[in-house]
């Protein structure tokens, strides 16, 4: 792995000027534009226009058969259904310490305020189907929005030559996913957007893509809701001598592995470690098997940056902002104050990203690219929306008239002046 050296203004300088390597360019934008018109335009005839273009896939009936679905949860083996139960129950425990039911308070005689809380009625998930099934991904956002109340949930993935794989046909089943259509791609994200014939349109899309998906979501926002714009998986991890070279190795292709784009970065005042570490990936490569994906994202994205101390590594890694930290450290627990930006966060050595990827129950749908320095975890607060509400008693609006038409005049809004004085001049 690229080793990074220098001062913490240089190795700032240094991790930004590798940033811009995922900077996102125009073809895709004018690719994306052209899919999102056609399946505005033309529905059902141009997802299974672009299914055939893109995917090498005919599609007959974009809606897959609830026998189908059932099937595959029949079907499923007995220790893969254990695993996605337990899943199931601890992100059901975590995401239900997220709902919120709106509040309501009196601040004084005649006054009445609060907020509600309503579900959305519909709303997307996109599940990816390129190079690996994401079964855990069916969970982390169907799991939410059933929590949250949602009353349609819409699946889309992309179709399969051999047909979807039945282990994510067996997840939307256990997560209570309503309705699952074969399509993928930016046409998925338009579909889910406007429409078609056969795929109703949503209030709201989630879910991770590759970058026509995540493109695409950027296009529709505004005749729909997006969780995030969501890029290539990241990896940042701070330790020092106290850490094993191999597990840390083997945690930075647990993400390199994801994607030729991911970014697999390690921040340590150890030389020693950056050097065992740097070998061990080599190592580990040679026995990985998407080791041609992972070598091309520790090649083109990976780092290890050595800084002086602790507070510096604290520092560089909150300028990154990643989607998931590890904190390889004693006491890690000490420093989480210490860490501002970052998606997820693992603390101690037994706490493997892989951990959060599947069964701990905190989301693993992540900002990324350095959103996590505005954006949150997905949860069961992106499946609603909150609604005010404010009602006044007679005397309550006379007690504060005078106030409200100050401001208002101020403001050169003499109507809004005038709807209050018609209720309280006298």
């Amino acid at each position: 792995m690229k080793i990074l050296t220098g001062t913490l203004t240089q190795l700032q300088k240094q991790v930004a000027a590798r940033e811009q390597n995922l900077t996102q360019n125009t073809a895709v934008q004018t690719t994306v534009q052209e899919i999102l018109a056609n399946v505005k335009a033309k529905g059902d005839a141009a997802l299974r226009n672009y299914s055939m273009q893109l995917d090498h896939v005919s599609i007959d009936d974009l809606r897959v058969p609830q026998a189908t679905i059932d099937a595959a949860l029949a079907n499923l083996s007995p220790k893969l259904l254990t695993a996605l139960n337990l899943a199931k129950t601890n992100i059901t425990s975590y995401h239900q310490l997220e709902i919120s039911h709106g509040f309501i308070d009196s601040p004084s005689a005649g006054i009445i305020r609060g907020q509600k809380v309503t579900p959305l009625d519909a709303v997307g998930l996109y599940v990816p189907g390129g190079t690996a099934a994401y079964p855990s991904t069916i969970l982390m956002t169907a799991i939410p929005a059933k929590l949250a109340g949602v009353k349609k949930i819409v699946m889309v993935t992309p179709p399969q030559k051999e047909g979807l794989n039945p282990v994510v046909l067996a997840a939307a089943k256990l997560a209570g996913i309503d309705e699952i259509y074969q399509i993928g791609g930016a046409q998925a994200i338009g579909a889910l957007a406007f429409g078609t014939e056969t795929i109703p349109r949503v209030d709201k899309i989630m879910g991770p893509g590759n970058q026509y998906v995540a493109e695409a979501k950027k296009q529709v926002f505004g005749a729909v809701a997006i969780d995030m714009i969501a890029g290539p998986s990241e990896i940042g991890i701070i330790a020092d001598d106290s850490a094993d070279p191999v597990r840390v190795a083997a945690d930075l292709l647990s993400q390199a592995e994801h994607d030729p784009n991911a970014r697999a970065m390690l921040v340590t005042p150890s030389e020693k470690l950056a050097e065992a570490v740097s070998d061990q990936v080599e190592i580990q490569l040679a026995t990985l098997p998407r080791a041609a994906i992972a070598r091309t994202a520790i090649r083109n994205q990976g780092f290890i940056a050595v800084v002086n101390d602790t507070d510096a590594a604290f520092t560089l890694i909150n300028t990154i902002a990643p989607e998931h930290l590890e904190i390889q450290l004693p006491d890690p627990i000490t420093y989480l104050n210490q860490i501002q930006h970052a998606g997820s966060v693992f603390l101690g050595e037994n706490a493997a990203e892989p951990v959060g990827d599947y069964v701990a129950g905190p989301n693993h749908v992540l900002p990324t690219a350095g959103s996590a320095r505005f954006f949150s975890p997905l949860g069961v607060y992106d499946f609603v929306k909150r609604t005010q509400f404010i009602q006044y008693s007679s005397e309550a609006l006379a007690r504060q008239a005078d106030a409200i038409v100050t401001l208002a005049r101020t403001e050169g809004l003499d109507g809004h002046a005038e709807a209050i004085l018609k209720r309280t001049a006298r």
